[in-house]
């Protein structure tokens, strides 16, 4: 009889989540801050965030794969143990993350935040906005997110300008390399970051960055929080030279204290790009895939490898 493939998930509602399985699956909940309740398990999915402190847990099983619920991967290879294997959660957080980001850059630039304090107020109140039709815009980073960006954009008839790692020609899209920011910058009227973590990014917006923008530029940030000099862009916010619109930030949280909360510039979301309806059925499609996979002796989908995913060239940040 064929060993059951042992799948072990942090959350009930998880476990729940996926039912039903394929026959000859056996789903087990461990939250990683115990020690873990088998010493095999062939796909470990851990909590959804803030797990790099719970990595340390894997060295007390043996595990075939480690399924994030993420689509971020940096900083995963300095704390997982030695031996796993980790995957990331391509496929899953791409769309929602992309909804987000978009009703970011319309509520910044139609002034809803203005309309609903009005309305808290109840005050009848108009104002003239910015709109996002014919605007300039610079998508900075082009990897999964990036390209649902840019493809929900698209109908708002925006002026788009895309850039990443290196320049190349994708799919009809001239994206341009990162080198070739300081000219950019100055025409950005709106600038949406959907970069990933690690060292090549963090910081990129930094003073010189903010600096080349015009005046009353929106910053969106649905990547990560350390893409962006925290007190640069709260300097320029708080100043009322620009404005941000943020869903990752660095600290995250922020203290209840800090400057962004009160200013009229700032819109804040507490990292909830992917916390929507359609993680669950994505989520339950990425698991059902990768147990297929390894039950049929195949590599598991969206590997990292050397500090990358395994991932489609199309796929490339």
């Amino acid at each position: 009889m064929t060993a059951p493939l042992i799948v072990s998930v942090p959350t009930t509602r998880l476990r729940d989540d996926i039912a039903p399985l394929p026959e000859g699956v056996e789903v087990i909940v461990w939250e990683m801050k115990d020690a873990p309740p088998r010493d095999h398990i062939d796909i470990v999915v851990p909590p959804y965030l803030d797990v790099s402190e719970l990595y340390p847990r894997l060295a007390e099983v043996r595990a075939r794969l480690v399924q994030s619920q993420s689509i971020g991967y940096d900083g995963v290879a300095e704390a997982l143990p030695p031996g796993h294997v980790f995957a990331n959660a391509a496929t899953v957080h791409e769309a929602a993350t992309a909804e987000l980001a978009l009703a970011l850059i319309l509520a910044a630039q139609r002034g809803l935040p203005e309309f609903v304090r009005a309305q808290e107020r109840e005050h009848w109140q108009t104002l003239f906005t910015a709109g996002l039709a014919d605007r300039r815009v610079l998508l900075l980073g082009y990897g999964g997110v990036g390209k649902a960006v840019a493809a929900r954009l698209a109908p708002f008839e925006v002026d788009l300008t895309v850039v990443a790692s290196r320049s190349r020609d994708e799919d009809g899209v001239h994206v341009h390399g990162v080198d070739e920011l300081p000219a950019l910058l100055p025409d950005a009227e709106i600038a949406v970051l959907t970069l990933p973590g690690g060292d090549a990014t963090k910081g990129i917006v930094d003073d010189a960055f903010l600096a080349a923008l015009p005046d009353d530029a929106l910053v969106v940030n649905v990547g990560r929080g350390r893409v962006v000099d925290t007190p640069a862009l709260t300097a320029e916010v708080v100043s009322g030279r620009l404005r941000c619109a943020l869903d990752v930030v660095e600290p995250e949280p922020f203290p209840g204290d800090h400057p962004l909360f009160r200013a009229p510039g700032a819109i804040l979301t507490p990292h909830t790009g992917g916390s929507c309806t359609s993680y669950k059925p994505r989520v339950r499609r990425l698991l059902r895939t990768q147990l297929e996979r390894i039950a049929a002796g195949e590599r598991p989908l969206f590997l990292q490898q050397e500090g990358r995913l395994d991932v489609p060239a199309d796929a490339e940040e």
